[in-house]
């Protein structure tokens, strides 16, 4: 049975990684081991593998996932994490801006795949320290997948 974070856990979590996101820089290749942290390619592919296996069993977005090229997504989703914590990877994917165009993807749609990728990184023994710190760098790219519906005019 999957364990699934509070609505007001999973938003206080992203918010201040958002907040952190804005924050801190990252280090220097040379002095930056999250690449090592996450268990390399390898290990950036078995807590991916396992995430998009909760994805499509998670009732919240699995139906985003249907009729995607999951093998293509598994390779893209791996290059770019480990492109992110600066390993040997090249990110060579759509941009995340047009990778997610159309899909109405919400900050609830977010936060779900948030906590299904913390769940594949917990059933992986991912250190608590390499997960803040990939999820600091993801963070980043909050904008670009998340589109927040323009608000409707008011009429008195």
């Amino acid at each position: 049975m999957l364990r699934r974070l509070s609505a007001r856990k999973t938003f206080f979590i992203v918010g201040l990684l958002t907040v952190l996101a804005g924050c801190q820089s990252a280090p220097p290749a040379s002095q930056d081991t999250l690449y090592n942290d996450l268990g390399e390619r390898h290990g950036i592919a078995r807590f991916v593998k396992d995430m998009l296996y909760i994805v499509v069993e998670d009732d919240r977005i699995a139906e985003t996932f249907k009729g995607v090229d999951i093998a293509s997504l598994h390779r893209n989703l791996t290059d770019q994490i480990c492109h992110l914590a600066n390993g040997p990877c090249a990110y060579n994917g759509r941009s995340m801006t047009e990778a997610h165009a159309g899909l109405g993807i919400d900050e609830t749609d977010f936060n779900a795949l948030v906590e299904d990728l913390i769940l594949a990184m917990e059933q992986n023994q991912v250190p608590v320290s390499a997960q803040n710190r990939l999820l600091n760098r993801l963070a980043r790219l909050h904008d670009q997948v998340v589109r927040i519906p323009e608000a409707r005019p008011t009429t008195h």
